[in-house]
């Protein structure tokens, strides 16, 4: 219905298309694919893609300049020196941003109660290669569908351990035939097809799963309801998450681990390992309080996250020498320029789902 283009670059392009095409909408999404510090003119809008890191591929912030005022816009972000995937961030793209009147700068707030710097994502091979290496039996990993960068971490290592390696989850199937087409996974890494999984010896084999976060039907979920026909977890394999839990989802995992501790598997997280065994893939306390060293906005918009992440990124903006923080809600407009202010509760906002007659509201 809305039939707006989506201006992106080609890593997520790839994952639209794929989407946009399942539910035979590929002819009716303009899709318009922009290049690495490229700028677009979009009505009054010049809009510039700025390299960033995260835990997925060609992840950019947004500049957008206009008559009126120019915002720096983020979206997820972290400073990642080893990001394993793409290029380490660049300092000069932001420290270029602070010499330009920058209006506002909305930033990611996901990790902004967390102390220091975020882990780098290069930093995880070391303690997931221990554990995998003096592993008896079989190993699973679980960790989130669209962190390429972790699954390429743990195809060198099942090269290096000698394990065979096997993709369960319709997610993360999806993102590995996604970075085949954008070449970005290696051609001489082979993914053992789910049908043969289950008679290779216990030993030789590394399986990367979906589900943790305790889904309920995500393939780790299964594996614990021994529900695959083609394999079946036994005593004394190992399962590592390779992820933290949501706020939200504790439960669901609490029962997970449950589920697996009582067929006699080994379970490894990173909240009882003393290895780093996830990055995330937003900044932390020093990193937000660098970018804004380096961008110098006038004014901090915080997002993503909940309250207390909002209001203490807000902080950190105060305490870097930011002279104004807006914290708002969604519904809320932000006025940047010429005077800087919020009205609040000035749009209605939903949620959007969509059925066969198109697009519905559902709360």
């Amino acid at each position: 219905q809305l039939r707006c283009p989506i201006y992106t670059t080609p890593f997520t392009a790839e994952v639209l298309q794929r989407k946009l095409r399942a539910v035979q909408l590929i002819d009716k999404v303009p899709i318009i694919i922009v290049d690495d510090k490229e700028i677009q003119r979009i009505g009054v809008f010049n809009v510039e893609w700025i390299p960033l890191t995260h835990s997925i591929p060609e992840a950019y912030g947004i500049l957008i300049t206009t008559p009126a005022a120019t915002v720096f816009h983020t979206a997820d972000w972290k400073l990642d020196p080893e990001p394993v995937v793409g290029l380490p961030y660049q300092p000069h793209h932001y420290q270029q941003i602070g010499r330009r009147r920058i209006d506002a700068m909305i930033c990611d707030s996901t990790n902004a109660m967390q102390v220091g710097w975020s882990a780098s994502e290069g930093s995880l091979q070391a303690g997931l290669l221990q554990y995998i290496a003096e592993a008896t039996g079989r190993v699973v990993v679980t960790c989130f569908g669209s962190n390429l960068a972790r699954l390429k971490t743990l195809a060198d290592i099942a090269h290096q351990t000698g394990r065979h390696i096997g993709i369960l989850g319709r997610a993360m199937n999806n993102m590995l035939q996604v970075a085949k087409a954008c070449r970005l996974w290696p051609e001489e890494t082979t993914i053992v097809d789910s049908a043969h999984l289950g008679y290779l010896p216990p030993e030789t084999l590394l399986l990367i799963v979906t589900g943790s976060q305790g889904e309920a039907r995500s393939a780790l979920s299964r594996l614990s309801l021994m529900q695959y026909h083609d394999i079946a977890l036994a005593p004394g394999d190992t399962v590592i998450f390779s992820a933290k839990a949501i706020p939200g989802n504790e439960t669901d995992i609490e029962q997970l681990i449950n589920r697996l501790t009582a067929l006699s598997i080994r379970v490894i997280t990173d909240e009882n390992s003393d290895k780093t065994l996830h990055a995330s893939g937003h900044p932390a306390q020093q990193e937000l309080q660098t970018m804004y060293q380096w961008v110098q906005p006038r004014c901090a918009i915080p997002v993503h996250g909940e309250a207390a992440h909002i209001y203490q990124h807000a902080k950190l903006a105060k305490a870097a020498g930011i002279p104004h923080q807006l914290v708002g809600e969604n519904g809320d407009v932000f006025f940047i320029a010429p005077a800087i202010g919020i009205k609040r509760k000035a749009v209605p906002v939903g949620r959007l789902g969509r059925d066969d007659k198109g697009l519905i509201t559902v709360g």
